[in-house]
């Protein structure tokens, strides 16, 4: 049986820089900023004291009075991924084919988790101290927490709900999955979600990521890792990947959706096809739970793999959306990673990171960062990466700094590479009938 092909047909982003897929990709090609001083919660006595908020946004604008008043109990990050899934699932105009078979779509996501009502979970674990004995009261845990979840919001908190929610909304019958998978989540549930189409198993898959980390615990987790950048006196420039003087990523958050389908369905409808997703590679380090592979092998490996995947020679990449967060050791081990995979060539591959304008978007980052690259391929021009000042000697490829770039974009490689070591790559290129 020949191989189905996969397309995609329609988009949507809820980012730090806009709500809609035109007005934040104008801030990405303009190197703005959606960094500043975090506002969610009182962050001045942690070491990051900032971040990348999503800032004035309603769910009532992107819903009907009937479906917010269904979707109002949604977490934080299932209303982006609510809101991102409505602008996609209008933009690729599903909606008008009014005999779709709604158990042949399905959703994939990459949903994040985070408690919104910190303090009550902070509570919870207070009441289930036994100071007595200096431990946990594992009986009195139990109870305090199960009541933390169920009066409260905590329970949309499951990384599930998102794709739940978005099930729902649509009267979406078919597979319905989230990984976990840290930052690369989003890159694995799109890689996924296409495999599902080549099986047959859906003709239209809905998926992407969303997540929101901006709160206590989140930002303690990653300051206790000093993973996050501590540049609280200029944070505006504080996401700086491949530059020298890097210490780290900025935590952001948001929800990106892409409507994956196969391409003979897409076209028996008259959609308008955006691009083609040609391959994935996924691939685990097996090597730290906090550290990609000195040698970046996991990253090599998802690369080839894609490559094969997609039967596209590496000479063939006009363009790398790179995982590039701006820790010290992710920058230069992907960098190496590249040059594993492109040789000679890799120093004429453009690269970028938009993550030093968006920050890092955690589960939601990969999803975005593809739709980046159908950009690219729309618009046949190269985000850039911002705040790239101090070339470093370790980190020796092009980096789009700066400015974005005009250039002949036909075919585009996006990885997604997360804490324990998980590596996922995507493939796409310009439609091509």
């Amino acid at each position: 049986m020949s191989q189905r092909r996969i397309v995609i047909t329609g988009m949507g982003w809820i980012t730090p820089l806009g709500h809609d897929i035109e007005t934040a990709w104008k801030g990405i090609l303009g190197g703005d900023s959606g960094i500043a001083k975090t506002t969610i919660f009182n962050a001045d006595t942690f070491p990051t004291q900032f971040s990348s908020e999503v800032k004035n946004f309603d769910l009532r604008k992107f819903l009907t009075p009937e479906e917010f008043e269904r979707h109002q109990t949604a977490s934080r990050q299932a209303r982006f991924a609510l809101a991102a899934a409505k602008m996609a699932w209008e933009s690729s105009k599903l909606a008008e084919k009014l005999d779709l078979d709604r158990t042949n779509v399905g959703v994939y996501l990459g949903g994040g988790e985070g408690p919104l009502d910190f303090e009550n979970f902070v509570a919870a674990a207070v009441d289930g101290w036994d100071y007595s004995a200096g431990k946990l009261n594992s009986v009195r845990w139990a109870e305090v927490a199960m009541k933390c979840l169920t009066e409260t919001k905590e329970a949309e908190q499951d990384p599930n709900m998102a794709a739940a929610h978005i099930a729902e909304l649509f009267n979406i019958e078919g597979p319905n999955f989230n990984t976990l998978t840290a930052c690369a989540a989003s890159t694995q549930a799109i890689g996924e979600a296409m495999n599902m189409i080549r099986r047959g198993d859906a003709n239209v898959m809905i998926s992407g990521g969303c997540h929101s980390m901006i709160h206590p615990l989140g930002v303690t987790g990653f300051n206790r890792l000093t993973a996050l950048s501590t540049r609280n006196d200029a944070c505006i420039s504080a996401s700086r990947p491949f530059d020298r003087t890097r210490d780290g990523f900025v935590l952001g958050e948001g929800a990106g959706m892409l409507i994956l389908e196969e391409l003979e369905h897409a076209k028996a409808r008259g959609a308008k096809i955006l691009c083609e997703v040609l391959g994935y590679g996924s691939t685990a380090d097996a090597f730290r739970i906090t550290d990609i592979h000195e040698d970046g092998r996991g990253g090599i490996a998802s690369m080839r793999m894609a490559l094969k995947d997609a039967n596209v020679p590496a000479t063939e990449i006009d363009y790398i959306s790179a995982h590039g967060t701006g820790t010290a050791e992710n920058d230069k081990i992907e960098t190496k990673a590249i040059k594993g995979v492109f040789g000679d060539r890799a120093k004429q591959v453009p690269i970028s990171s938009v993550k030093s304008m968006l920050g890092h978007l955690i589960a939601a980052a990969g999803a975005c960062e593809l739709i980046t690259c159908v950009l690219a391929i729309r618009d046949q021009i190269l985000p850039p990466t911002i705040n790239y000042q101090n070339p470093d000697p370790i980190c020796d490829l092009d980096y789009v700094p700066n400015e974005p770039r005009k250039a002949k974009v036909k075919t585009c490689l996006s990885n997604s590479f997360a804490f324990g070591g998980q590596n996922d790559t995507l493939v796409i290129r310009e439609f091509v009938n």
